[in-house]
Parts: C-alpha cells; sequence; structure tokens
C-alpha cells in the first residue's frame, strides 16, 4: 500500500510563499494498493494534481468522501479521469445528517459549474452503501483486496471516516473529526480507539490547538494534543496531523509537531508523529 498527500489543508486552500513546505491544497490522500488499485481519500483542491498523474491509466478510480463540506469536493470537477471516456469512477458518499449523497456531483449544474454532471464523459457511480441493520452505523466492504471500513465521525452535518487494510497493513483516516464535541457524539473515544487501534498509520484531523479554544468548541476539528492521545491510545505506529488550519504557516507546523513529539517523549511512547505535507508518500 502507498499512500501519497495531495492536498492537507482544512476549511480552504492557502496558496502564499510562507505554506510552501507543507502545502496549501485541501483534503485529499491517493491510497495506492498493492495491486495497482487506486482509492481517493476526499477530493478537495488536491485532486486536481493526481487526477493528472491518474490520467494515463484506464483502471476504476474509488473515491471515499468524508463528507460534502466545500474544501472536500472542490476539486472534483477539476479532475482529468471524470472527462474520460470508458473511464469507471466509483463514489462512495460519507454518513452525513442529511442525506445528500450526489452532493459532489450536484456541484456541476446551474450557475456552480460551466460544465453539467450530465456531460461528463466517464461512468461514474455514486454507492451510498446502506448500513447494516445489526450495525452501529458502520460497515466494511472490499475494494479489490483491500477491506475498507466506515464509521460515523463528530463533525457538524455528519461525515465517515476509514480504515484501509490490506495485506497485513492497516490505514485509518479520520479527519474533520472534533473528538470532544459539545454538541451529542456519534462517535466517543473509546470507539474511535477500536476502530483505528494497531494502524499502521492514522491520518487524524489537528487543525485547532489548545488556545483556539473554546472560541472554535463545536466547529468540527480536533485540538493537536488531543490527536495525539488518540494515537498513543490506538497503539499506532504513526501519526500523521492533518487538515491544517490555514491560517497556519510552515514555521507554525513545525511548533505543533515539535510540541506533539514533546507529549510523545513524556508518555514513553514509540510513536512517529509529522505534519502531513503535500506530495510526501508513505510505502506500507
Amino acid at each position: 500500500m502507498k499512500i501519497t498527500f495531495c492536498g492537507v489543508r482544512g476549511s480552504t486552500p492557502a496558496p502564499g510563499a510562507e505554506f510552501v513546505r507543507y502545502g496549501g491544497n485541501t483534503a485529499c490522500v491517493h491510497v495506492e494498493l498493492d495491486d495497482a488499485t487506486d482509492i481517493v481519500l476526499d477530493a478537495g483542491t488536491g485532486i486536481r494534481e493526481l487526477g493528472k498523474k491518474l490520467a494515463g491509466k484506464k483502471t476504476p478510480v474509488y473515491i471515499l468522501l468524508s463528507h460534502n463540506h466545500w474544501d472536500h469536493i472542490q476539486g472534483f470537477p477539476f479532475f482529468i479521469p471524470i472527462y474520460q471516456p470508458n473511464r469507471d469512477i466509483i463514489i462512495t458518499p460519507g454518513l452525513t445528517d442529511l442525506k445528500q449523497p450526489e452532493a459532489v456531483l450536484d456541484q456541476m449544474t446551474g450557475s456552480y459549474f460551466p460544465v453539467h454532471k450530465n456531460d461528463l464523459a466517464a461512468s461514474i457511480r455514486v454507492e451510498p452503501r446502506a448500513v447494516p441493520a445489526d450495525k452501529d452505523e458502520d460497515d466494511e466492504w472490499y475494494v479489490s483486496n483491500a477491506l475498507v471500513g466506515r464509521l460515523k465521525m463528530n463533525h457538524p452535518g455528519g461525515g465517515s471516516c476509514y480504515t484501509i487494510k490490506e495485506n497485513g497493513h492497516k490505514l485509518a483516516y479520520i479527519t474533520d473529526n472534533e473528538l470532544y464535541p459539545p454538541y451529542r457524539k456519534q462517535t466517543d473515544f473509546m470507539e474511535f480507539v477500536q476502530f483505528a487501534k494497531g494502524a499502521d498509520i492514522l491520518i487524524h484531523d489537528a487543525q485547532y490547538l489548545v488556545s483556539d479554544m473554546p472560541a472554535k468548541s463545536g466547529w468540527g476539528h480536533s485540538v493537536a494534543e488531543e490527536a495525539v492521545k488518540l494515537a498513543m491510545a490506538c497503539n499506532v505506529k504513526q501519526l500523521a496531523l492533518y487538515s491544517h488550519d490555514p491560517e497556519r504557516t510552515d514555521d507554525d507546523i513545525d511548533e505543533i509537531i515539535a510540541h506533539c513529539n514533546s507529549v510523545i517523549e513524556q508518555g514513553g511512547m514509540d510513536l512517529i508523529c509529522f505534519g502531513a505535507r503535500e506530495g510526501q508518500t508513505i510505502v506500507l
């Protein structure tokens, strides 16, 4: 499994020289399975450059969306494979409170975008995947030889987090998630621990600092220290701090990483913690 960060920002793109090292594009992670199957986590502006890379292939693209907030779908209309004839695009929408499984396509209608969704050349299927009656808002299914897991996250409007397991390796993707929200939780801390337990890498929302609270409590993102505590509780090998606040410069993110690593050192844990960086690739 090869994981590439294509977009790591939360809320809005962050252009400018002070954002170059970590990157300014919004959420998108490319997962290439061992058999070259392509899974894309979220379709923020980072998916645009990824589309150039995938345009040379003819195989299906599987897109797993966390939710429909603008920064997670705004790159989709610029994704080259959706304009390629005989190309299969399979989209799994997030478990949002308001059921809008086709929101990623509906942005390409009327006055929102010049190309209408009905004019796209690719074969695009939205597969909402009904939640099994015997499970509490989570389920599992296969994409090629990888087992995908899904769980509700804590975010205004709802949404999903995912795990991908392949050949003994595990990725957990939990972004735009508020571990301790002031509103009713969809998933509590220990459920997240069970979901991400033993992952080779946990990609988790770390948009806020303690100093941002309580002003931003309820906005649907986690304090970086909270992401560290979850990673330690899950006994994961690596933690990628993700969904960087668009106001954080490269130097600001360096300081957050250093602080998080000091917390890990004090806890005596063998955990690698880093800030997700656009273009960074990790092979499991």
